[in-house]
């Protein structure tokens, strides 16, 4: 796989992530360290975690927020301030757009992140981890393979049910080096910190 240590960039499809954590917390977001789940990924695959990148939206807001909708957004806000303050960990916001329906759908977080994937190589990263499922990051991720010699290592999970909400497409699984199947123990892995303690 990766040299021992070798400096890497974790990208967390939140959404994606999202789902994952309420897998594991039988519906509601299992509770963890964002951060820390990325440097466990990283320290999993032997990596050295340089950065993180997360992708997410605020809470949709209508032109006049309802309580709830207003509620949503403070705790949003009071979160990503969270996570603004830690070192070399950067948020992404795309938006939240309410289709008809009812259905809230992210926007402009794909398009975020294939910025940044496209960046590794002039900050000289050689290989990333992504936690993401969506085939849209296919011709990305080949055009960093092939044409820069990134190495691309994907985590991912499956709970083996066919046509679940986990259910991936092998297209993706066929766009990166290594595939890494993200499990309940990287969310609560105290043994991999910073300082190696």
């Amino acid at each position: 796989m990766a040299n021992l240590m070798e400096n890497t960039w974790v990208f967390l499809d939140a959404g994606y992530l999202n789902k994952i954590a309420k897998y594991f917390g039988g519906g509601q977001p299992i509770g963890y360290d964002i951060n820390q789940f990325a440097i466990t990924l990283a320290k999993a695959n032997n990596l050295w975690c340089k950065g993180v990148f997360y992708y997410t939206a605020p809470p949709y807001q209508s032109s006049r927020p309802t309580p709830d909708e207003a509620d949503r957004k403070r705790k949003y806000d009071r979160f990503i301030s969270k996570l603004n303050k830690i070192p070399d960990f950067t948020v992404r916001e795309g938006r939240c757009q309410k289709q008809d329906g009812g259905q809230y759908v992210q926007k402009g977080v794909d398009t975020l992140l294939v910025m940044d994937l496209l960046s590794c190589k002039e900050k000289g990263i050689k290989t990333i981890v992504v936690l993401a499922c969506d085939t849209d990051f296919v011709p990305v991720l080949n055009k960093l393979r092939k044409e820069h010699g990134i190495k691309i290592i994907l985590a991912y999970f499956s709970d083996y049910k066919r046509r679940s909400e986990f259910s991936m497409s092998n297209h993706i699984l066929t766009a990166c080096d290594f595939k890494f199947l993200v499990q309940k123990e990287h969310f609560d892995a105290p043994q991999f910190h910073l300082d190696g303690k």
